[in-house]
């Protein structure tokens, strides 16, 4: 008879490690959760990042810019897309590895502008309601792009405006 209080203390006490160890995963799934993989992985990032470029071509505040006018006319689109695309999903956590050139390299001849800055992310925000992104991913999602705003906006030259 006293096997079945050793055993019951066993299954007992296997149940409690099993039902921590799910517990402490699961805890530990959902505080590791990268932004990435909350906004649904590659193919859901290319699908913003493919309404956003579209979105910012037909920008007209953005194609005043001659500078920016001719590098669209050099770049293809879908080699456009394809870069944000892997910017977006290293930048948020993700496998892929952006292989483009730093912002600064990329936006230093395209003489950008604040207000060319205030026109890209509000087309940005618009793409994100647009596919109904949630808010802190939203925010998380432009402080990452505010990061590069030092590296993309001219800096005016003193006594210019």
């Amino acid at each position: 008879m006293q096997s079945i209080p050793k055993r019951s203390t066993l299954l007992v006490a296997v149940a409690v490690v099993l039902l921590t160890s799910w517990t402490s995963v699961t805890a530990q799934e959902k505080k590791e959760k990268s932004l990435y993989d909350r906004l649904g992985g590659v193919y859901a990032i290319a699908s913003v990042v493919d309404e956003f470029i579209e979105r910012l071509l037909v920008n007209d505040i953005l194609n005043a810019n001659p500078a920016i006018k001719e590098a669209r006319a050099r770049v293809p689109k879908a080699g456009l897309k394809y870069r944000v695309t892997e910017l977006v999903c290293e930048a948020t956590g993700g496998p892929q590895k952006y292989t483009g050139r730093s912002m600064k390299d990329a936006h230093k001849h395209l003489n950008i502008t604040d207000k060319e800055w205030d026109a890209m992310v509000a087309d940005f925000k618009a793409t994100l309601n647009k596919f109904k992104v949630p808010t802190k991913e939203q925010e998380e999602l432009i402080g990452i792009v505010a990061t590069t705003k030092a590296d993309i906006v001219m800096v005016p030259e003193a006594g210019k405006k």
